[in-house]
């Protein structure tokens, strides 16, 4: 138990003291510095959009407005103080005069009312000798006091653990982190509708499973305390969204968290947003043209019609279309490897050699291919280009092709470097999901943490007979970041995981 000897005693802040000090005064005045009884009646947005262009002082005088903002700045001249307001919207400038509102408000409240503070303003409009459109204030309102002041300095790399450790200071100071979230909304929302434009519902599926299942990745655990068991928080929501395709629901999407228990990283967090969907009689060929048209829209959209994105120093073409590689084909491209072994897995071992990629000789030719490829090819992949065909050993979940049943009618969509999307022509054979279950566990018993478990209960759902279906789940957070220019995942959320700092 905490005692006074053994909690360790904080010397505050000297300005968050003197603001204390302001904030006690206030009350001991009769004034509530945190009221609820004040409504705004338009955006300082609006007020310039509609009279920011008037130049008459009669017409202006006579327009009454009643706004609230966050003062950004304050100049005191004596009687006259201008101050910065900010709303959501955007920023304006106020004039209080003392002999306007009254001496003693004005020293008594007024001159207590510091940057950070929340200001209800009611007044007409005037224009600054300098031309600058401001608000002549009748009444005003201290709606907040804030007793912690912003800083003066937010901005560069020596804050950016401040930055996102303390992200509502950042979205206070730096409007251009505010007008990355709206565009991550409006992302969010394009692809929503583009979604159901094309007929697919939006379903939400259970957080929590009694079995992990629909990706190859290690979970986080928790504990039901009324049903006293574990249980996992969803890595993907893959096997439920199928199970919907079971039931009749031909396409189905959701956009929504998965948690995987993984490293920290500038592509990784261990909660993030992905959309999948599926598709009742859809191969995965169908899916790259959908996800293709899919992209590009949002591109569009966010971009005004340029479907070239600058990220870092690379330009990203989205137009169509996009390039098709095998993973094989890719090696050769990319990775310098010969065409006509490349299927040949002495070869491959001696070009793993050669590459210096470090490789176990007991994987199946499915584990190696993928290896070099993440090693030799991935980070080359800039301009948008679906890896097709995998091997059934390294996806688990997926269609054999008819044509060779030692791939899958699988790919993965990759951007800057980065896996954008993986889908695929899913697996609705239950014997043979079985049976990979089975694989999957073996590789688990083996000392694999990531290797799936066996799901009895999707079996059972696959015997009573899914539809050829095509699904696919593509990462948000990464897509954000490439249309905004963002160089970690951290960038673009709101509150992102961090390592534990112990502090002193």
């Amino acid at each position: 138990m905490a005692t006074e000897q053994n909690v360790k005693k904080i010397k505050e802040n000297p300005q968050v003291a003197a603001r204390k000090e302001k904030l006690a005064a206030l009350q001991a005045a009769g004034v509530n510095p945190y009221p609820n009884n004040f409504k705004p009646e338009q955006t300082l947005a609006q007020v310039i959009q509609e009279h920011g262009q008037k130049s008459d002082v009669d017409e202006l005088a006579a327009v009454q407005v009643k706004c609230a903002g966050r003062v950004m700045l304050h100049r005191h001249f004596g009687k006259l103080t201008f101050a910065t307001l900010m709303d959501e919207s955007g920023r304006l400038q106020v004039a209080v005069q003392r002999d306007h509102v009254g001496a003693d408000l004005y020293r008594d409240v007024f001159r207590k009312v510091e940057v950070g503070d929340w200001l209800g303003v009611e007044g007409s409009l005037f224009l600054t000798k300098t031309g600058e459109l401001t608000i002549r204030v009748d009444r005003f309102q201290l709606l907040a006091k804030s007793v912690r002041p912003l800083p003066e300095k937010f901005h560069g790399l020596e804050d950016v653990e401040t930055r996102y450790r303390q992200r509502y200071v950042d979205l206070i100071v730096n409007p251009e982190v505010r007008e990355l979230f709206r565009t991550r909304s409006k992302i969010i929302r394009l692809i929503r509708g583009f979604m159901e434009d094309q007929g697919f519902l939006e379903v939400e599926t259970p957080m929590m499973h009694p079995i992990p299942g629909g990706a190859v990745a290690q979970p986080f655990i928790t504990k039901h305390n009324a049903l006293d068991r574990e249980l996992y928080l969803r890595i993907a929501p893959e096997l439920y969204l199928k199970r919907l395709i079971v039931g009749g629901f031909e396409r189905v999407f959701e956009i929504n968290r998965n948690f995987r228990n993984e490293g920290l990283s500038t592509r990784h967090n261990p909660e993030f947003t992905m959309m999948e969907f599926y598709q009742a009689f859809a191969t995965y060929s169908e899916l790259m043209d959908l996800t293709e048209a899919l992209l590009t829209h949002v591109v569009g959209e966010i971009h005004n019609g340029n479907m070239v994105v600058e990220h870092g120093e690379r330009k990203i073409d989205f137009s169509s279309p996009w390039q098709r590689l095998t993973i094989g084909e890719s090696l050769v491209k990319y990775a310098g490897a010969d065409a006509n072994q490349i299927e040949d897995r002495a070869y491959l071992l001696t070009f793993a050699h050669e590459k210096k990629i470090k490789i176990d000789e007991n994987w199946d030719d499915g584990v190696l291919l993928l290896e070099l490829f993440e090693n030799l090819v991935e980070e080359s992949l800039i301009q948008p280009t679906f890896i097709i065909d995998y091997p059934v050993s390294v996806s688990p979940l997926s269609r054999r092709s008819d044509s060779n049943p030692d791939i899958t009618e699988r790919f993965e969509l990759f951007i800057g470097g980065w896996e954008i999307a993986n889908a695929f022509s899913e697996l609705n054979d239950p014997a043979d999901q079985a049976e990979r279950f089975k694989k999957q566990v073996e590789s688990k018993d083996a000392g694999d943490m990531e290797a799936m478990h066996y799901d009895e209960d999707y079996i059972q759902a696959l015997e009573y007979g899914m539809p050829p279906t095509a699904g696919e789940g593509i990462g948000i957070d990464r897509l954000v970041m490439l249309l905004t220019d963002s160089a970690a995942i951290r960038d673009v959320l709101l509150f992102p995981q961090l390592r534990h700092v112990v502090k002193d």
